[in-house]
C-alpha cells in the first residue's frame, strides 16, 4: 500500500539562533498555537514586512539635530550675557513648529500602514 501524494511537497529548512527560536516561540504562544511549521508556513505566507522608506524622518532628524544645538547656544549666551532676545526665542519657536508639522507628517504615514 503507498501512501498518499503529500499536500505539501517542498521542503523548506533554515537556521536560527537560539534567542530567534525563544522569540519565535513567544509569538507562537501569543498567536495559540504549539505547532511550528504551521506557524512559519503562515507567517511566510500571510505575513508581510514593513519597510519604512520615508525621507521625512531624516529631515526631521536634522532640524532636531540644529535645534538643540541653537538652544544651547542660546543657553550658553544667556549665561554669559544674562540677556536674552525676542529674535532667538522666536528662531527657537519656528524651530519647535517645524519639528512638530514633521513629527505629524511621520505620524500619518504610519497610521496609514494598518
Amino acid at each position: 500500500m503507498s501512501s498518499p501524494k503529500r499536500k505539501r511537497d517542498v521542503p523548506v529548512l533554515f537556521w536560527v539562533s537560539a534567542d530567534e527560536m525563544k522569540l519565535i516561540q513567544q509569538k507562537m504562544a501569543q498567536f495559540g498555537t504549539k505547532n511550528l511549521s504551521a506557524y512559519l508556513r503562515k507567517m511566510a505566507v500571510d505575513g508581510y514586512v514593513v519597510q519604512l522608506d520615508l525621507p521625512e524622518l531624516k529631515e526631521l532628524v536634522s532640524l532636531l539635530r540644529r535645534s538643540s544645538n541653537n538652544l544651547n547656544q542660546l543657553t550658553r549666551k544667556v549665561h554669559e550675557t544674562g540677556r536674552i532676545y525676542d529674535v532667538d526665542l522666536e528662531d527657537i519657536s519656528q524651530r519647535q513648529e517645524q519639528l512638530w508639522d514633521g513629527v505629524k507628517e511621520i505620524l500619518t504615514q504610519l497610521s496609514k500602514l494598518s
